[in-house]
């Protein structure tokens, strides 16, 4: 809803109510606050902005929320004293640029058609840039029977596949948009996603996710809405060469033709290890970073529910149980990632002759299992310091773990208690998921280096002292878990956002290194656009 001009958004936060309370309370408690510097009659409007569980006491579970409030008044409170009575005033909005003087010889170019991709684009298209998108895996409808495929019949397309197609890894995910940055556009990635078919939860929940029943229409949705804008968009088309003179790019060379272009955008995601390293070849600067590596855990999603939430879990009240846990072993972080309750584990190699897994679930996380990674990080000097020493690093264990799962991409599974207290290999009421149970019962632990079996045999056990149950006999483990983030990074200006050497490449999102997530690639991507747009004329003649 487009509010008027004198109209002035605030949020109430921190109200606690009991889980059986309505969104009603909730507006009666900021309604309460408001009125303490607004008048009945200003407040205008109100809305659920968050809503987030607290179950730090098991015996009193309750929900917190967040409320909007459209205020028209010429009244200005102090924002001290708003702030004492959890009153903010609303910064979000969708983000607003001044074209540049400097003439684009050609279009825009982007490559790479996920979040970073799709949103720098469509902050292009919206100001009349028209830019030609490309990548290098299929539409979504394609791209669907390719994933089926491969799950079914271990049949890999490594061109269409989980990594690559439309919407990047992560429309075949649970579709987290929680985000650890702190910056005004994730409002605006949310409304933008919501506007494109996502439901109406994420506007509110503190831990939104959309789910890949409905992720695959949105991307579909966002193409529509691109082509609508002038955008060309082009699938099954892979970025092979750059043609640059003195760090300036006149035109690349794709699958499918030479493409000239007067900006380029590298949106490649962090599977793209081929295109790096051509790009590599033509003097675009990378560097190493850290990274992780791991396994997917799955329990049931019952007993994680009943760990977080005691005799609530069983009210029906509540969203399935969600974790974040983190450690230290020997000085090494050990974290729980991009955890999907009732979701399963997908087969999510690029390459042939790897291994790879990522958690998938649908919108209403209605599976068995809960999953989530447990990872170990992987400092620079645990590779040489190098870049090819991280993307061998990250390949071998993926090549290891098609060997010990016995070929055919089965994936090596091992039970937490035969990982921990070396019993035997013993199902109990966890079933693993993976390719429909396509997997290698076995000893994991030849799939990775010593120091990352051996951190994450501490952390579980760690873990289980935070969450009852967590390091269970019969919980499942899958490796290996190796794409978390790209173990590369492009410099790039913190200013122009320009790669080192470049006049006109823009590196972007989680493949460059500055995200790690739906959420923050997207935010990368509108940033890459607007340093774009702040540049460049979007006049043709």
């Amino acid at each position: 809803m487009r509010r008027e001009e004198n109209t002035k958004r605030f949020i109430v936060s921190g109200i606690s109510l009991p889980i059986r309370a309505s969104r009603d309370d909730a507006f009666g408690k900021a309604e309460k606050t408001l009125l303490k510097f607004f008048s009945s009659d200003e407040i205008i409007s109100m809305n659920i902005s968050k809503r987030s569980v607290d179950a730090r006491k098991k015996d009193n579970i309750q929900f917190v929320y967040s409320v909007a409030a459209d205020v028209r008044s010429a009244r200005q409170p102090d924002a001290k004293e708003l702030a004492k009575c959890g009153i903010t005033a609303s910064s979000g909005g969708e983000p607003k640029a001044e074209c540049g003087a400097e003439k684009m010889t050609d279009r825009p170019v982007i490559v790479g058609f996920g979040p970073g991709g799709m949103f720098c684009a469509y902050m292009l298209a919206k100001y009349g840039y028209r830019p030609i998108v490309i990548e290098r895996g299929s539409c979504v409808e394609k791209r669907i029977k390719d994933v089926e495929l491969f799950k079914k019949s271990q049949i890999l397309n490594t061109e269409s596949n989980i990594q690559f197609g439309a919407g990047g890894a992560g429309t075949f995910s649970d579709g987290k948009l929680m985000t650890r940055i702190n910056d005004g556009l994730c409002g605006f990635v949310i409304d933008t996603f919501h506007k494109l078919g996502a439901p109406d939860n994420i506007l509110y929940e503190a831990k939104p996710h959309i789910g890949t029943d409905y992720l695959v229409k949105i991307v579909d949705n966002m193409l529509k809405e691109l082509v609508s804008l002038g955008a060309d968009v082009y699938f099954d088309t892979r970025m092979d060469e750059i043609s640059e003179s003195c760090g300036k790019i006149r035109k690349i060379k794709t699958s499918k033709g030479e493409i000239e272009c007067g900006a380029l955008v590298l949106a490649l995601g962090h599977s793209a290890r081929d295109t790096v390293g051509a790009l590599r070849q033509k003097h675009l600067v990378v560097a190493p970073k850290a990274f992780s590596v791991g396994v997917r855990i799955e329990h049931l999603q019952e007993n994680i529910d009943r760990a977080m939430y005691g005799s609530f879990a069983d009210a029906g009240l509540l969203p399935h149980a969600e974790y974040s846990l983190s450690t230290h072993i020997g000085g090494r972080g050990v974290y729980t990632f991009c955890m999907c309750p009732g979701g399963e584990v997908v087969a999510a190699t690029s390459e042939a002759g790897g291994v790879v897994t990522n958690g998938m679930s649908r919108h209403s996380r209605a599976g068995k299992n809960a999953n989530s990674a447990v990872c170990v990080s992987v400092l620079p000097e645990d590779f040489g310091g190098t870049v090819d020493g991280g993307e061998n690093f990250v390949r071998n264990i993926e090549r290891r773990a098609y060997a010990v799962g016995g070929g055919n991409y089965y994936a090596p599974v091992q039970t937490v208690g035969a990982f921990i207290k070396g019993k035997e290999n013993k199902i109990g009421s966890v079933l693993p998921t993976y390719m429909d149970g396509n997997v290698n019962f076995t000893d994991i632990s030849g799939v990775f280096p010593d120091f990352v079996s051996s951190s994450l045999r501490s952390a579980l056990s760690d873990f289980d002292r935070k969450i009852k149950g967590f390091a269970a006999d019969d919980a499942i483990l899958t490796a290996a878990e190796t794409r978390t983030s790209s173990p590369i990074r492009i410099p790039r200006s913190a200013e122009t956002y320009l790669a080192e050497g470049f006049e006109n490449l823009y590196p972007c999102g989680e493949g460059a290194g500055y995200a790690g997530g739906i959420t923050s690639a997207a935010v990368d991507g509108i940033k890459t656009a607007l340093a774009i747009i702040k540049r460049y004329s979007n006049k043709k003649d």
